[in-house]
């Protein structure tokens, strides 16, 4: 179907925080840690690249995380996980907004503060808007 195409046209499920969302979110936050990033587009000094595997790291400090969209449920169990352990202060997670799956109800509905962010967000690397809802999930102590 010629519709579904566009919604899957990006060939990577990674995608790069607006520096004026991130920027907003910073003043409010202060965040010492980039979960998900790559050297190019890391938005705090200390991040975990794919290659380091945040998934398998402890976090620390307050938590930005704009993880692969793939590994959502991955990355929103650690989130959860990391906060809970008393590993770091807080996580603040841009992700899609999928409020119908079980890893949102389980981890995020009554866990945490959720701000639906209106319309589509047109992430750094992309000519147009997602072709998704986003959301702000943010775990805290």
């Amino acid at each position: 179907m010629r519709g579904q195409e566009v919604l899957h046209s990006k060939k990577s499920d990674e995608w790069v925080t607006p520096q004026q969302v991130f920027d907003k979110l910073n003043e409010e936050f202060f965040f010492s840690l980039d979960a998900a990033a790559t050297s190019e587009n890391a938005k705090c000094q200390k991040y975990f690249t794919k290659e380091d595997n945040a998934l398998f790291q402890q976090w620390f400090g307050n938590v930005w995380l704009n993880p692969p969209y793939s590994r959502c449920k991955d990355f929103v169990k650690k989130a959860y996980e990391e906060v809970l352990e008393g590993n770091c202060k807080l996580v603040v997670l841009l992700i899609p907004s999928r409020t119908d799956t079980r890893w949102f109800h389980e981890y995020i509905y009554g866990q945490a503060e959720i701000r639906f962010i209106k319309g589509r967000l047109k992430f750094s690397d992309s000519k147009n808007a997602a072709p998704f809802p986003s959301m702000l999930v943010i775990f805290k102590i």
